[in-house]
Parts: structure tokens; C-alpha cells; sequence
């Protein structure tokens, strides 16, 4: 008899809905997550704070943020239980229909996944910013918009947040915890409403962003599946009908090998993740000889382009305040030179009064410094909009779109270190740069209207470069080992029982924002997975 019947690697939004599905189903079902357990007191602030999650050394250094450098790309990852869901901008959304017309297996259709959307939506709470409360970049996204003759494809975008209906910014210090209203989500977990604090990417303050940790875990959790933190997934073995799965533990500074058996394995450790765990499994440790030889292949960075702007004195920007992301702008339709991209205003917090918040909360000396700082810095110390913010007046415009999903992961030799092996990637920039020129030229269109100057980014400027924080491919979705990882169950080609359920498998890119349709992936996974259950 095997220790559980389900091992889900990873508690993204993969891993979270597949544990949550399947525990739900009746199975005994452990959850493996590399990262920390994080609460409103751990989430990091101060520049010392655990910020980075280091791959080479996650034992000492698993904090909040992964960031993985390649040849060419960069790759943004969440570090800990709820994955990427505590480092988003909190937007779901579906993809476009036709996106499934082809690179997709015939089974996986908009219709098709269609139920599985709805899921996603109802467990998450999705629904756009309330019309009252629309920040500025929100309002700056909209008049360009309608300057440039493109009203008909500005929208509002559906939001994973819980917003109070009648929260305004003119009551009495709006950007205040004291305003956020206690609620209690679908899946019985307390919470509190959004007061536009900015920090949904580095941890929600009120709990109002609905984050995996406060829905789909709890869930998961409350039907007996068990979520062990710290743990990385090193080799996958075959036991009988099922898996014996090895990792390492990384509590106390130190690495310990422990491991279990199951039945049935889901990895759902994200594009990277997933991807690196099968390549040692094949390459290095023998143990998934079977994998197919596209493993690895069909990469993408979904297109992902930052690009800062200053707007002068006069125009209204706040970056730090508000939902990180609340509004898009799409052309998804092709009509711009065949390019298919989506554009979102987007924020990030006021990084100063965070940091002398935190340090005024942790006591000592450095709490007296900062409140003699904060004294002198007057009233616009405080959060609100006259907040001090030595960034108020720099906007970020993000882009997305479907690139050449080219881009290959492998094992490879460490620069300095040859006797390890690591995840190396090979992108063809050339051949994704026409829709990142088309991102650029449309974020320039919507920052002169307004007197705003664009800056173009230093590694794309002399090192084209590129920055994503939506990996996508590398186990995608085929028809058979000749053409994809795993098919459109989710299964393995070549190892019954064995399951990816991420944003690995998508066999292209959304464009839009993709976490919906890796969550709409899951479901059914989990869905097709309990009605095979023995």
C-alpha cells in the first residue's frame, strides 16, 4: 500500500486546484511546496527581509521571489504556498477563443473548458474594480485609449480581490487598513476588502487579494490533504503501479532527503519547475526513461514586455496606490501588422513608507529612526493620496502577447561549478521581437499623449533581453510522444499515473494574462483524474 494516493508537487494554481479537487474526491493527498508558509507578519518590506528565493541554495535562501537569469530572458517566479498567486497582479482572465484552434489537442477546446473557467471564477471570487474606485493609472490607461481612437478596445479586467462596493477615496485617510471590512470567501476563510494599498505584489496587508493560500489550500486543507513547505521535489521513481517521489527538506539552514509513495503523482511545480524535475528524472537519474523527447520544448515568455514612463508634474499617476493592475487595452486581434498583444497599466508599492512602516513595527532603534524620518517627512509620511513616493510620477505599461513560443529548456553543465547540473535555456530573441517592437511602440503611442517620456529598458536597450513573469511550455499538451510531454489529460506519454497540471503544459501562449486558463487546466485534470480514481 503506498503512503497516499496522490502527490501534487507545487501549490500554485496547478498544484492548489488538483489538491484541492482531488482531496475533495476523497483522496489522501500530500502537497509538496519548495517555498515558506507566509503570513501578514512574514511578508517581506525591509530591505534585509527574505526577498529572494535562491535556487542554488533554498536552504538558506527561500524567500519570496525566484528569480531565475538565462541567455537572453529572465524569469520571475512566487516562492511559497499559494505560488505565483502571492507575486501576481491578482488579474483573471480567460483566453481568447480561437487561441485553442490550434497548437492544442482536439479535446481542448474554449467550450471545453468553458465549466472549468467558471470554477476558477466562482472559487476566486473574479470581478473587476468597482467603478468608483478606479485609480489614476486606471483613468491615464482609459484617456489614451480614447485619444488614440481606441475606446473600443479599452476595458475594465477582472480582478482575484475582494472589494467593499462602497469603499471611496474621500472618506478620511482612504489608504487605511482601519477601512477594509471583514468577509468570510465561499471557502470559509476570513478576510478583509481591498483599501488600495499597492501591495498586492509583495503580499496583501488586509488579506483582500484572493490569493491560493486564503481558497483553493484551505480547501484542500479542511478535506484532510496535507501541505508540507520547505520541500524540493528532486527524482520521480517508478513503485509498482504508482511513484516513490525524493526531496529535500530545508528547514534549519539544512538539506535532509525524505521521501513517499503514492499511487498517482501530479507535478505542478510551474513551467520551470515541472520541467526541471522530468529533465532529472530522464536525464540525470534514469528514473522516467520513457519522457518524451520534446520535453523541454515549446517555451514561452508569453510575450511579456515592461516598459517605465515619467509623466511630468499635472498628470495624475499614484502608482503606488490601487490594485497593481486594474485595466488592459487588447489587440488580440491581429490587427496591428498580425501581432496579437494585450496592454495593462501596472503599479508596484511605495517602497519607502513600506519599509519605514516595517521598521516602526519591528521596535528597537530602527523603529525610532524611522518615526524621527517619518516626523520629518510630515504628513504626506502617511499613506494616502499625497503620499510621499519618490516614484509617484513613474508609470509602468506592461505587454503581453503570443511570441514564438521557440524557446527550449535543458539540462546543462554549471559555468563554474561543471560537476552540478542545471536548467539552461535556448531562446531565439530574433524571432519573438516583432510583437515586443509592436508592445513598445504602442506603449510609447499612450505615453506621449499625455506628455509622458518612455524609457526604454536597460536590458532590452543594450542587451535585448527580456523580462516575463508568465513562463508557459515546456510539457506541452500533444496528441502523442511525437508531438508533445504529456496528453490532453494532463498524463505523461509513457508513465501511467504520472500527471503534469501547470502552466508547463500549455503547448502556446495566451497572450492575456494566463493564470485563469492554467486554473481552467487544472480543474479538468483534477476533474478527469477523480473520475478515473480506482
Amino acid at each position: 500500500m503506498t503512503d497516499f494516493d496522490v502527490i501534487v508537487v507545487g501549490t500554485g494554481f496547478g498544484g492548489a486546484i488538483t489538491a484541492c479537487r482531488l482531496a475533495e474526491a476523497g483522496a489522501r493527498v500530500l502537497v509538496l511546496e519548495r517555498g515558506r508558509r507566509w503570513t501578514q507578519k512574514t511578508y517581506p518590506r525591509k530591505l534585509g527581509d527574505p526577498w529572494l528565493f535562491d535556487h542554488a541554495r533554498p536552504e538558506r535562501h527561500n524567500g519570496w521571489l525566484d528569480l531565475r537569469l538565462f541567455r537572453g530572458m529572465a524569469v520571475a517566479q512566487g516562492a511559497g504556498v499559494g505560488g505565483g498567486s502571492l507575486c501576481y497582479s491578482s488579474v483573471v482572465m480567460e483566453a481568447d477563443p480561437e487561441r485553442f484552434e490550434t497548437d492544442w489537442p482536439a479535446e481542448i477546446t474554449y467550450d471545453e473548458l468553458k465549466p472549468y473557467y467558471d470554477k476558477v471564477r466562482h472559487a476566486m471570487a473574479v470581478r473587476p474594480i468597482p467603478a468608483g474606485q478606479r485609480t489614476h493609472r486606471f483613468e491615464l490607461l482609459r484617456r489614451a485609449a480614447e485619444k488614440l481612437g481606441h475606446t473600443d478596445r479599452f476595458e475594465s479586467v477582472p480582478l482575484a480581490i475582494s472589494f467593499d462596493d462602497d469603499y471611496s477615496y474621500q472618506r478620511d485617510d482612504p489608504i487605511d487598513p482601519k477601512h477594509a471590512k471583514p468577509l468570510v470567501n465561499v471557502q470559509g476563510v476570513e478576510q478583509r476588502t481591498c483599501v488600495h494599498l499597492g501591495n498586492c505584489d509583495i503580499g496583501c496587508d488586509v488579506h483582500a487579494k484572493n490569493t491560493l493560500d486564503l481558497n483553493y489550500i484551505p480547501a484542500a486543507e479542511k478535506k484532510g490533504a496535507e501541505v508540507r513547505t520547505l520541500c524540493l521535489v528532486r527524482n520521480i521513481e517508478p513503485r509498482g503501479t504508482g511513484y516513490r517521489v525524493v526531496w529535500d527538506s530545508l528547514t534549519g539552514g539544512q538539506r535532509s532527503r525524505d521521501s513517499a509513495t503514492a499511487e498517482r503523482v501530479v507535478l505542478a511545480a510551474g513551467s520551470l519547475g515541472s520541467t526541471e524535475i522530468l529533465l532529472r528524472c530522464r536525464d540525470q537519474y534514469r528514473s522516467l526513461r520513457k519522457i518524451s523527447r520534446r520535453l523541454g520544448e515549446r517555451w514561452s515568455g508569453n510575450a511579456n514586455f515592461l516598459t517605465p514612463a515619467v509623466y511630468p508634474k499635472g498628470v495624475e499617476v499614484n502608482q503606488g496606490i490601487g490594485p497593481t493592475i486594474s485595466a488592459g487595452m487588447t489587440f488580440m486581434d491581429g490587427s496591428v501588422d498580425g501581432h496579437r498583444f494585450y496592454i495593462e497599466d501596472d503599479g508596484f508599492p511605495n517602497l519607502l513608507l513600506n519599509a519605514l512602516d516595517a521598521r516602526i513595527a519591528g521596535g528597537g532603534l530602527a523603529a525610532l529612526g524611522a518615526r524621527l524620518l517619518k516626523r520629518r517627512l510630515g504628513a504626506g509620511a502617511e499613506r494616502g493620496l499625497d503620499e510621499k513616493n519618490p516614484a509617484s510620477q513613474l508609470m509602468v505599461w506592461l505587454g503581453e502577447g503570443i511570441d514564438a513560443a521557440d524557446g527550449t529548456l535543458s539540462l546543462g553543465r554549471h559555468l563554474t561549478a561543471p560537476w552540478r547540473r542545471e536548467v539552461k535555456l535556448r531562446w531565439n530573441k530574433q524571432n519573438s521581437k516583432p510583437v515586443i517592437d509592436a508592445i513598445l511602440d504602442l506603449h510609447r503611442q499612450i505615453t506621449d499623449v499625455e506628455g509622458g517620456k518612455l524609457k526604454i529598458p536597460f536590458y532590452w536597450r543594450f542587451l535585448r533581453s527580456l523580462v516575463t513573469v508568465h513562463p508557459l511550455g515546456g510539457c506541452a499538451m500533444g496528441n502523442s510522444a511525437e508531438d508533445g510531454v504529456v496528453d490532453h489529460r494532463g498524463e505523461v506519454f509513457g508513465h501511467p499515473n504520472l500527471f503534469v497540471a501547470d502552466g508547463a503544459v500549455l503547448p502556446a501562449p495566451t497572450g492575456r494574462n494566463p493564470s485563469m486558463t492554467i486554473g481552467a487546466i487544472a480543474e479538468r485534470v483534477a476533474d478527469l483524474m477523480a473520475q478515473d480514481a480506482p
